[in-house]
């Protein structure tokens, strides 16, 4: 089995230690995570992906040129990793990774990043949608924020959780990454 580490949208706009424009409860150790998984994955010479949202100048974060769009340095890739450039919440739409990832002979998907509610949802489902059977989504490597909707917020650990539970129930395996980390 053959797979790949995808890192969604670590990037400095979500981050409070990076004054990101878009910050996001549970960021920093999110990424701290991430940054072990990695790790593990660069050590065993698999597939790694990093996906970076761009907004056009003007948008309400990740503008094009700026600090905010860069991916994170805690997680910056390296040479031989792939930086998927994305202009939408989903990250196959009109990007490269799908083809990367078949080009590859990718079998195994392990999803970490940001924000659980969209892009981390998006890419899960649509992975299943393409065909990919054996995704792992590393809920602790992933952050969202707060919403309000209709007058009510709900925080971010709850909203986190809802999406982590729908993904469990029909589209990926949702563990921890120490869970993850003491079996690979």
């Amino acid at each position: 089995m053959t797979r790949a580490l995808i890192i969604v949208d670590e990037q400095n706009d979500y981050f409070k230690s990076k004054k990101g424009k878009f910050e996001l409860v549970g960021s920093e150790e999110a990424m701290e995570r991430t940054k072990l998984i990695l790790e593990n994955f660069r050590n065993k010479k698999q597939l790694v992906c990093h996906v970076q949202h761009i907004f056009p100048i003007g948008g309400p974060f990740f503008e094009e040129g700026s600090i905010g769009a860069e991916i994170h340095e805690g997680v910056k890739p390296i040479d031989g990793e792939e930086i998927i450039i994305k202009k939408s919440i989903n990250s196959f739409i009109n990007t490269n990774l799908e083809a990367h990832l078949k080009k590859h002979n990718i079998t195994e998907l392990v999803i970490t990043g940001m924000m659980s509610h969209m892009c981390i949802d998006s890419i899960t489902r649509a992975s299943k949608d393409l065909g990919w059977n054996d995704i792992t989504v590393l809920e602790d490597c992933c952050a969202t924020r707060d919403l309000t909707y209709n007058g009510t917020t709900t925080p971010a650990k709850m909203v986190h959780n809802a999406y982590m539970a729908a993904l469990e129930f029909g589209f990926a395996k949702v563990i921890s990454s120490s869970d993850y980390l003491s079996k690979n």
